[in-house]
């Protein structure tokens, strides 16, 4: 990757490993735009969804109408949106992705998840990083940055896991953990989210021709 050429870098990670955070900080070292709600916003403009709603259509394992099925069900079908009912994760993904190549087309920046590595896997200039952590630091994080208990902490975290996992394997093709889809793998629980910036950094040098 070059710095004196338009770039990107992708940021994908673990909730409560702090890799929002390390994405900021960089963007802020190299100053360019850090994109993370900013994407979510657009899409939630775009479909006229909630941000919670779009969450939760990429969570989904099955079609919508098995989803509404389930509800009426439940007796829970009154609070499904019309809306909500009409839009797939597959619009979701093409879209986001949209959005993304619209976005590195016009500027360097660092992007915080989205599938970015995926997504960006052609993009001539990119540096792909994925940041994770032991569950326990991710539970005490996640507790202190949104004021939960542990028990909520913990359901947060599995239910984002999954939604993630399966978002992410249905339009990849493959895991969210697996290695070979970035080119820097960081565990704060080894470095602090300084020290964090600072490794990708010095990387960067490192992979100009």
């Amino acid at each position: 990757m070059r710095t004196d050429e338009k770039f990107v870098i992708t940021i994908n990670r673990e909730i409560g490993s702090g890799g929002c955070t390390i994405g900021r900080k960089l963007a802020e070292k190299l100053g360019v735009k850090f994109y993370n709600k900013t994407v979510l916003q657009k899409l939630v403009e775009h479909f006229e969804l909630s941000p919670e709603q779009i969450d939760r259509i990429k969570a989904r394992k099955k079609n919508w109408w098995t989803e509404l099925s389930e509800l009426v069900a439940t007796g829970m079908a009154p609070g499904f949106s019309d809306k909500l009912s009409e839009v797939t994760s597959r619009d979701l993904f093409e879209k986001e992705s949209e959005i993304i190549r619209e976005i590195t087309d016009a500027e360097s920046c660092v992007i915080a998840g989205r599938s970015g590595f995926f997504i960006l896997k052609d993009h001539p200039n990119k540096l792909s990083v994925y940041v994770h952590a032991p569950l326990e630091k991710r539970v005490a994080r996640v507790m202190r940055k949104q004021n939960l208990s542990e028990e909520d902490a913990r359901a947060l975290i599995a239910r984002i896991d999954e939604g993630r996992d399966n978002y992410t394997k249905a339009f990849t093709g493959s895991s969210r953990y697996d290695v070979h889809n970035y080119d820097l793998v960081l565990n704060t629980d080894k470095i602090d989210e300084d020290e964090a910036v600072e490794t990708i950094l010095a990387l960067i040098p490192k992979t100009v021709d």
